[in-house]
C-alpha cells in the first residue's frame, strides 16, 4: 500500500455501456492511459465517476476491477454514501484490496447536521472497518453535498483516530479554505479539488490535486507537479489553468465525457447516468471549437488517439 499519496490524481470518469452498466474494460484502459500520461494516481468512485448514481454492487465491481487490473495502491477510492453500512462496506473492500486511501463524503441527505452527528458518522465508519491500514480522506464539497467539513471536526477526528485521518480533498472552490487548513494542520494531506490551484497547493505544503478535468489535462498537470519549485512553474500553471477554466463553462461530467469522445473517436464516452444528460449539439460544438483553439490540447489529443 502506498504511503502518503501525493501528486496528480484523476477523479476518474466511469465509462458506461448502452445498458448504463460500467464498462470495466474501458475503465481499465482509461486508467492505464492516465497513469502513463501524467497521473501519479487515480481516484475512482468519486463525484466525476458518478458514484452516487451507481448501485453498491456496481461500485464493488469497479473496486474489484481496480484491484485486479490497475495498481490499486496508487488509488484513493471513493466510499461516499448516506448509508453508514454502505460506506463501511466500500471502505472495507477498498482497504482490503490495498487502496492507498479512501475518500469519504459526509452523509449528505439530511441537511444541517450537527458536528456531533458528522463526527459520529465518520467515527462509526472507522470503527466498523476496524483496519489499521485504513487511510481516510475527508471530502469537502459543500456545493453538491450541502455539508462541509469544518476544521473543528477535523481536530476531533484527528484527536480520536490520529493518522487514520490522512487528509482532505477540497472541492469547495475557495483556495483560502485550503490555505487555512494547511496552516492549521501542518503535514495534513490536503489535495485541491481543481488543478487550477495545484501550484498554490504545493507551495503552501499541500500534496497535490484530485481533479475531474485531470481526465483530460493530466499531461499538462504533471509538469506543474514536477517543476513546482522551478522558475517555469507559473507559466506551466497558467497553461493548465486555461484548460481547467474552459471546462467550468459546461456541466463538468458531460463536458469531460464529450471531450473523451472527441479525442478518442469513441462516441460511447457520451453515455451518462440520469439525471445528468450529455451535452446538446450546440454545447458540444462550442466546446469542440474552444478546445481546438488551445495549442496545449493538441498533444493531449495525439496521445489519446495513439493509445
Amino acid at each position: 500500500m502506498a504511503k502518503n499519496p501525493r501528486g496528480v490524481y484523476a477523479a476518474i470518469l466511469t465509462p458506461l455501456n448502452a445498458d448504463l452498466e460500467p464498462d470495466l474494460g474501458a475503465f481499465v484502459n482509461h486508467g492505464r492511459w492516465l497513469l502513463a500520461n501524467g497521473c501519479d494516481g487515480l481516484a475512482p468512485l468519486g463525484t466525476t465517476g458518478e458514484a452516487n448514481s451507481l448501485s453498491l454492487k456496481q461500485r464493488m465491481r469497479i473496486i474489484e476491477a481496480t484491484q485486479t487490473k490497475l495498481p490499486i495502491e496508487r488509488c484513493i477510492v471513493g466510499a461516499g454514501s448516506c448509508a453508514l453500512a454502505d460506506a463501511v462496506q466500500l471502505a472495507r473492500e477498498a482497504t482490503n484490496a490495498g487502496a492507498g486511501g479512501v475518500l469519504m463524503l459526509p452523509p449528505f441527505y439530511y441537511k444541517n447536521p450537527s458536528e456531533d452527528g458528522l463526527y459520529n458518522f465518520f467515527a462509526a465508519a472507522i470503527e466498523r472497518v476496524a483496519d489499521p491500514r485504513l487511510r481516510l480522506y475527508l471530502y469537502h464539497f459543500p456545493q453538491l453535498s450541502a455539508v462541509g467539513i469544518a476544521p473543528a471536526l477535523i481536530h476531533r477526528l484527528k484527536r480520536a483516530f490520529g493518522d487514520t485521518i490522512a487528509g482532505l480533498k477540497d472541492s469547495g472552490g475557495d483556495w483560502n479554505f485550503s490555505a487555512a487548513l494547511l496552516k492549521e494542520f501542518p503535514g495534513f494531506g490536503v489535495f485541491s479539488g481543481s488543478e487550477q490551484y495545484l501550484l498554490n497547493n504545493l507551495r503552501a505544503g499541500g500534496v497535490g490535486t484530485i481533479s475531474a478535468s485531470v481526465n483530460v489535462t493530466a499531461p499538462l498537470a504533471q509538469p506543474v507537479h514536477r517543476h513546482w519549485q522551478q522558475p517555469e512553474a507559473d507559466a506551466l500553471q497558467a497553461t493548465l489553468t486555461a484548460m481547467r477554466v474552459l471546462f467550468q463553462d459546461y456541466p463538468l461530467i458531460a463536458g469531460l465525457k464529450e471531450t473523451m469522445a472527441l479525442i478518442t473517436g469513441n462516441p460511447a464516452w457520451r453515455t451518462i447516468l440520469p439525471p445528468n444528460v450529455p451535452l446538446g449539439p450546440a454545447e458540444a460544438a462550442a466546446l469542440t471549437a474552444k478546445l481546438a483553439e488551445l495549442p496545449a490540447m493538441q498533444p493531449v489529443i495525439a496521445a489519446a488517439r495513439a493509445a
